[in-house]
């Protein structure tokens, strides 16, 4: 199956079957934990559209916890940096539709909570196809260590996921019932 394709099916299913869950806080605190990034951490994160999995609950707690949140603003030929934010800031429409940060404060994540479309069981994800988190993650890892996390339901993990050598695997795989 192309990507084209188990993009349109995943999307589809995830539209069908969205609920709004409370994501485990104190599990993803563990594995944060287990990486000694509990104190005055930078976490990139996103605003959930298309019926993604809902992170803000979890950026509240992480907030609350003395981490700084940072959302992406895009640019041209696909790519993005993250900015700060914090819940009592404004967010604009992007360029993408995308809601985004007015901040111009730009921050280097330790944490990169990353939206996707589908995931596999080695870690790699299926996005939208604009290669944005892709890029990102690589230009990043050359400057730094960062710890990946793909937020997704259950039900969007697939048993084949086409993959290329632009394709970033990920750290864990977060969802409602495990993290992987």
């Amino acid at each position: 199956m192309s990507k084209t394709t188990l993009r349109k099916k995943i999307l589809l299913l995830r539209k069908n079957n969205y609920k709004n869950v409370n994501l485990n806080y104190f599990l993803l605190k563990n594995t944060l934990k287990k990486y000694n990034l509990l104190k005055n951490k930078k976490v990139g994160a996103y605003i959930p559209i298309n019926y993604e999995i809902d992170c803000l609950e979890i950026l509240k707690n992480l907030q609350l916890s003395g981490y700084k949140i940072s959302l992406p603003i895009t640019s041209k030929q696909n790519k993005m940096d993250f900015f700060e934010w914090s819940f009592k800031d404004p967010l604009t429409i992007g360029k993408i539709g995308i809601p985004e940060p007015i901040s111009k404060k730009k921050i280097i994540p330790d944490i990169l909570l990353v939206p996707l479309v589908a995931f596999n069981k080695y870690k790699f994800r299926l996005g939208y196809g604009g290669g944005y988190y892709d890029r990102y993650i690589e230009k990043i890892k050359k400057i730094k260590k960062i710890l990946t996390i793909g937020m997704a339901f259950s039900f969007q993990e697939v048993s084949i996921l086409p993959t290329n050598e632009h394709d970033k695997k990920l750290d864990y795989i977060f969802t409602e019932n495990y993290i992987k």
